[in-house]
């Protein structure tokens, strides 16, 4: 139980280490070292890899699949925190790149029957899947910012066109995804408009913008023929949250055990919470695993 606790404290509380030791000695009357504790993080987190690259292998079967990247500190020096995520799943990894090495190394197949939702990073670009998803929310970021640049009512008309994307997607019924439909051919004829649409050279940024937008037409509205395919990135930056939270409380990353121990237990710790699972339940069952030290 010690064991599960330290884990559920560790990926799911996010308790440094000294107020974990405080907690241990003060509620369970069980006296522990801060070396205790990461002797205990790394078989647990040894226990628990089997079940991690479980979730990353279900990960690459999946027919959708969201996935963000964020810098983090290790020892004084910046690391970046990777997950490839869905509504069931979530697999977070650390590397010391932003780079397509790191999805080639994680992913080296990639995911060819899924949908990949993510934001412009080219990276992203050259991962091997059935098609692409960018994400709204980005994008919409994007206009506000381009329509307070320029007062130009292409910004406005492009966002309105996205917003009632997002809400014609509420609407839809699960039949809806394989027939056409008029609302759906109106929303791609309105984007066929914007991006043909004229706009002044000198409105540089507004410019770059139209041309992206150009460059990825055929991966802004996927989700509109994919039922389970989300018009924005939020699950990833949900995921990506989680370990912004423990960095802010606990502070940076000692080593690259720790980043590992961390990340193994923050994605059980996160496909539990998703498929409505108590978190210290599933941590327990792990636990009364053999190790492998």
């Amino acid at each position: 139980m010690i064991e599960s606790l330290t884990g559920y404290f560790h990926s799911r509380q996010y308790i440094p280490f000294l107020r974990m030791q405080e907690l241990f000695r003060d509620i369970f009357s069980v006296p522990i070292s801060e070396g205790g504790i990461h002797y205990l993080l790394n078989r647990f987190s040894s226990k628990a890899l089997p079940v991690y690259h479980k979730i990353k292998d279900m990960l690459t079967t999946s027919s959708t699949v969201g996935t963000d990247e964020t810098g983090g500190r290790l020892n004084g020096k910046k690391i970046w925190i990777w997950t490839w995520q869905n509504d069931r799943l979530t697999w977070l990894k650390g590397t010391d790149n932003r780079g397509y090495r790191t999805i080639e190394e994680s992913f080296p197949d990639g995911f060819t029957d899924a949908v990949l939702v993510h934001d412009c990073w080219r990276s992203h670009f050259q991962t091997g899947v059935q098609t692409h998803q960018l994400c709204t929310a980005h994008l919409l970021r994007e206009l506000t910012y381009l329509e307070e640049r320029y007062h130009h009512r292409w910004p406005v008309r492009f966002r309105n066109f996205l917003l009632d994307g997002i809400e014609l997607k509420k609407k839809l019924d699960p039949r809806d995804y394989y027939q056409s439909l008029k609302e759906t051919t109106d929303i791609e004829n309105r984007l066929k408009k914007l991006l043909a649409s004229r706009i002044d050279k000198r409105h540089k940024e507004l410019v770059s913008f139209q041309n992206r937008m150009v460059k990825y037409k055929d991966y802004i509205l996927n989700f509109l023929y994919h039922p389970k395919v989300p018009p924005d990135n939020n699950g990833s930056e949900r995921a990506i949250r989680n370990v912004k939270v423990k960095l802010k409380i606990s502070g940076q990353f000692k080593s690259w055990k720790g980043v590992e121990n961390f990340l193994v237990l923050r994605s059980i710790t996160d496909t539990a919470l998703k498929n409505k699972q108590p978190v210290l339940n599933a941590l327990n069952i792990i636990a009364k695993l053999h190790g492998t030290d």
